[in-house]
């Protein structure tokens, strides 16, 4: 099959960017869409150029780091599916596919579709830990926590921080990636110590990384590749105001 690529060329975050055409021809439709971009950055330095410049690791659908706007959608048009997951079989042949980095201004671009997520790094180190001593690994059953609970847990730190929901949100909210890291460490026994110590800190570092506030919209929910649910948020705004509350004078 063949592509006819728009790709967001940036040099830095402090140069103008602009959207650059590149034609590809005779692609296996079931490679995957980072393997697309080899090919294209494999022929850009045979004929001299500059590769484009994009974020991966594991290419498994696990760390998160392969985030990127393709037509407009954070990470393409499959539902739960990070980019690296995608395949060329969900395009048309000689199909023009628009590619850009991720858009919100705690996300600043570092080149091309390359952007600097360390501020969810920062939201994690200001209190989504648990330091208290909790000693070795225990057996499984040693800790009473109900399959429901347990499963609730998984489910909301299933999360992997792509941020594709910063950049589906309209106003650039990290509320579904704070809530979440929240969410799953307060209904385990080991983080309930620290409970309301935690959510005062992430949130105000939160709101210190210039995110926008949740719109409501639940764009978040849908664009997230591991389905992370909404009802996250709720259990952080409680957990906020919970702590306010209880808060020492």
């Amino acid at each position: 099959m063949d592509l006819h690529l728009k790709i967001w060329r940036q040099k830095n975050n402090q140069s103008e960017g602009k959207l650059v055409n590149y034609d590809l021809k005779e692609l296996n439709p079931h490679m995957s869409f980072l393997e697309m971009l080899d090919i294209l950055n494999e022929k850009l330095i045979v004929e001299g150029d500059e590769p484009v410049e994009f974020d991966h690791d594991c290419r498994e659908g696990i760390c998160g780091q392969c985030g990127m706007m393709i037509n407009g959608l954070a990470h393409g048009p499959l539902e739960h599916t990070t980019t690296c997951q995608l395949h060329l079989r969900s395009f048309k042949d000689g199909e023009t596919v628009l590619i850009e980095p991720f858009r919100a201004e705690a996300f600043p671009v570092k080149k091309d579709l390359k952007v600097d997520r360390s501020a969810f790094d920062r939201i994690i180190s200001s209190g989504g830990f648990v330091s208290i001593n909790t000693g070795q690994a225990p057996d499984a059953t040693a800790i009473a926590v109900t399959h429901q609970t347990a499963e609730e847990a998984f489910d909301s730190a299933a999360c992997i921080g792509c941020g594709a929901c910063v950049a589906t949100c309209k106003n650039g909210s990290a509320a579904l990636f704070t809530s979440a890291k929240i969410t799953h460490m307060v209904l385990l026994p080991q983080g309930k110590e620290e409970r309301s110590e935690r959510v005062l800190k992430m949130v105000k570092q939160m709101d210190a990384e210039h995110f926008g506030h949740c719109s409501n919209t639940e764009a978040c929910e849908v664009e997230c590749p591991q389905g992370i649910s909404v009802l996250n948020i709720a259990r952080m705004n409680y957990e906020y105001s919970r702590a306010l509350f209880f808060r020492k004078k």
